[in-house]
Parts: structure tokens; C-alpha cells; sequence
């Protein structure tokens, strides 16, 4: 009977554990599979943003922006001065003597006063500073005598004149630093020379004079005697009876 009853049932029970395993085994495969590629794709993220961090140390930190700087511009947008080479004032060489502490030749500016080199050689508390005409235009090349109180210079009339080199010695009441008027022996030094002693010279009005006056207040000192051929109404005929007359130191 037990036969028959072992006959007359499949005993589904017995292959059930066999089913449970397969079953479980498929599911299990199923599951390892997606448990890998999480963990593949998490490696892959790591090795990715590791070599993202090994790049940037290798490229180091990017530099600094620096800013934008611009020449300074000149008339018309050109580059000044500092962007090639600097640009000299005029200079003129004077030589100063006499009462002074400190003879000797000085560099001025070009438009430089006679005060200018005084004051550069430091006259001492002796020097009669009102005998030169410290207000007068300097020349290059020109010397300055500072004279002491009392002292009387070259000439009957008191008036200094012109020698070799542009030396020009002044005298006590003189102006200081004025050439001889014609007539005295000199010449005018159209520098320096006031207006009465201009218009000593031919063919010189008040008009002309004062033109003269005016061109070197605005041009500085001649520069050569032909300047003055600059001046209007000086032509080369005037210029021609004055150019024995006159100096330009």
C-alpha cells in the first residue's frame, strides 16, 4: 500500500529543493551582475576624476592677469617722451668770475638771467650785485664778472666792452653786462641792449626798436648776428650797415 500510495503521487515536495536551487541560482547570477557593473562604474568615476586632479596639478595654477598697461600719449596720440629717449632741454656754458665764491664756467638753461649764474657761483657779501644787469638774457659762451663795491670797470664811460670769447666785464651804475654804445669804441649787444641804446644805431627808429625787443622777449637771445634778420623791417641791406655794429655777446 505504501507502494501504491508512493505510486499514485509525484511528491512534488522532493523536486522542489532542485527547482529552489535553480531558481535561486538564476537569481543570484542576476544579481552579481548588477552588483559588478556598480561597482565598475564607480571605479570608473574614481580613475576618471583622479586623472581630471592629476591634470590640473600637472598644469599648475593659471597666472594671474595681469593688468593693461598703456604709454603715456603725446600731442596727437604719439608716445611721450618715456617711451623713447628723453628729450634734453637746451643748455648753455657761462663762465662766472669776480666777487664770487665759486668761479668758474656753469651749466643753465638755455633761457637762463644773469641772476641765474650769480646765484649759481654765490657772490660774496662784497659783490656789487647793482652794478650787472641781472635781469639780461645769457648767451652761451658768456662771462660774467661780478665786480666789488667800488670798483670801477674798463672804459671811460663806464660801459664794459666786448672781448675775445664773449668776455663782457661790467661797471658800477652801467647796467652791467651792456657793450659799449658806437662811439665809445664798441658795439651794441642786441641781447642786452635797452632801447635809447637800439635806436643809437643807423636806420633804428623807436618802431624798429622796440620790434627788436619784442623778438627776443619772445625767441630768447640771438644766437648769431644774422638773427636779426628775422625782425621785420630788417633786411639784408640794413643788415649790412648794422653787422660791423653790433655783437651778439
Amino acid at each position: 500500500m505504501d507502494r501504491e500510495f508512493s505510486a499514485g503521487f509525484s511528491r512534488p515536495w522532493l523536486q522542489a529543493p532542485g527547482r529552489a536551487v535553480l531558481r535561486s541560482g538564476g537569481c543570484g547570477s542576476v544579481g552579481d551582475k548588477r552588483v559588478q557593473t556598480v561597482v565598475l562604474l564607480m571605479v570608473l568615476a574614481l580613475v576618471f576624476a583622479g586623472g581630471v586632479k592629476y591634470a590640473a596639478w600637472r598644469a599648475g595654477p593659471e597666472p594671474a592677469a595681469s593688468p593693461l598697461v598703456l604709454p603715456p600719449a603725446g600731442a596727437g596720440g604719439a608716445p611721450g617722451p618715456e617711451a623713447g629717449a628723453a628729450v634734453k632741454a637746451p643748455e648753455i656754458y657761462v663762465h662766472v668770475s669776480g666777487a664770487v665764491a665759486g668761479p668758474g664756467v656753469y651749466n643753465l638753461a638755455a633761457r637762463a638771467r644773469v641772476v641765474d649764474a650769480v646765484e649759481a657761483a654765490s657772490p660774496l657779501p662784497e659783490a656789487d650785485l647793482q652794478a650787472l644787469n641781472l635781469a639780461a638774457p645769457l648767451v652761451d659762451g658768456q662771462k660774467i664778472v661780478v665786480p666789488k663795491v667800488g670798483e670801477v670797470g674798463p672804459g671811460s664811460t663806464g660801459l664794459p666792452g666786448p672781448g675775445p670769447g664773449g668776455v663782457m666785464a661790467p661797471a658800477p651804475g652801467s647796467g652791467g653786462n651792456l657793450p659799449a654804445a658806437p662811439g665809445s669804441g664798441g658795439q651794441v649787444n642786441v641781447n642786452t641792449a635797452s632801447q635809447a641804446e637800439l635806436e643809437t644805431l643807423p636806420g633804428i627808429g623807436p618802431a624798429l626798436s622796440q620790434r627788436i625787443i619784442d623778438y627776443r622777449t619772445r625767441n630768447g637771445p640771438f644766437r648769431a648776428p644774422e638773427d636779426l634778420k628775422n625782425v621785420s623791417g630788417i633786411g639784408d641791406k640794413r643788415f649790412e650797415q648794422l653787422k660791423d655794429l653790433i655783437t651778439i655777446y
